[in-house]
């Protein structure tokens, strides 16, 4: 096709629109949005809803020397299922001692117990987009913990404005059905910067301003790094699970050369002792 003078504006406005009905016969169908009362569990990224393929989240009982961490996790949770005002949970603290394991864990324990909660794992580069989901699951007869892992940035970073905004004072609010739960390797989740102290600004000022995004969680639930013994009695409970025999001695070597005890540790421990026994997990 000649496309010069020969053509008239009209003529080429009607090749191209025929060229762009063409394109969109052929092209994919934008993705739907998965029924948010259909699967235990969902993705959020890219402004879509997917169903994750498998949830298997660890049994409750085989998280061990968290007691009191479960117990305020899960007392949370099973309000925000019942109806009930729910606290955003900020999980802070060492790596590896079961932060992220708890928030699925509990929400498979009370799936278990028939309450009506799903978790949505919220990609940690979808902030901006949580009033979609939020607009998306509102009238959902269902509760959700929103899952967002191993969350840092820094203070005056567009994802930590856009996580205060939501978790207090935005002018999209969060729907009672849903909550929030970050994990996070430190207690304050941003970087503090002891350089501040020589600002002419009042030092103090600064700090709680540093503080404002985690003051915003109603719970914030530390976890600390696992003593021997308690790094033991991980591995026995996984070991019982599983039915697998273990030594003590060896399990303490496999953590030394690690430089690490946490449950993750244990856990890998146990990933080990199956796969020299030739047992699946």
């Amino acid at each position: 096709m000649f496309y010069g003078p020969r053509m008239s504006q009209e003529a080429l406005a009607a090749h191209l629109a025929r060229i762009a009905d063409a394109l969109d016969r052929i092209s994919p169908p934008p993705a739907a949005q998965a029924d948010p009362l259909a699967a235990p569990a969902y993705h959020w990224q890219a402004g879509l809803l997917t169903s994750t393929r498998d949830f298997r989240p660890l049994p409750l009982a085989l998280l061990t020397g968290i007691d009191a961490q479960k117990e305020a996790v899960v007392g949370n949770g099973r309000r925000l299922a019942g109806g009930h005002a729910a606290h955003d949970v900020l999980l802070w603290g060492a790596r590896g001692t079961g932060k992220s394991a708890l928030v699925k864990a509990m929400v498979g324990a009370l799936q278990n117990e028939g309450a009506a909660i799903a978790l949505i794992e919220v990609a940690a580069d979808a902030l901006a987009t949580l009033p979609r989901l939020f607009a998306l699951i509102a009238d959902t007869p269902r509760a959700f913990a929103l899952f967002i892992d191993d969350i840092g940035f820094e203070e005056n970073g567009a994802e930590a404005r856009t996580l205060r905004s939501l978790l207090e004072g935005g002018a999209e609010a969060r729907p009672a059905n849903a909550r929030l739960h970050v994990t996070s390797n430190r207690r304050h989740i941003v970087a503090r910067d002891l350089r501040e102290q020589d600002s002419p600004i009042n030092p103090r000022d600064e700090a709680d301003d540093k503080l404002a995004l985690a003051d915003r969680f109603g719970l914030s639930i530390g976890f600390h790094t696992v003593d021997q013994d308690n790094y033991v009695a991980m591995v026995a409970a996984y070991a019982r699970r599983f039915d697998l025999s273990f030594d003590a001695a060896d399990a303490i070597r496999w953590a030394t050369q690690r430089g690490s005890r946490s449950g993750r540790v244990a856990w890998q421990y146990v990933v080990e002792l199956a796969g020299r026994a030739g047992k699946p997990l």
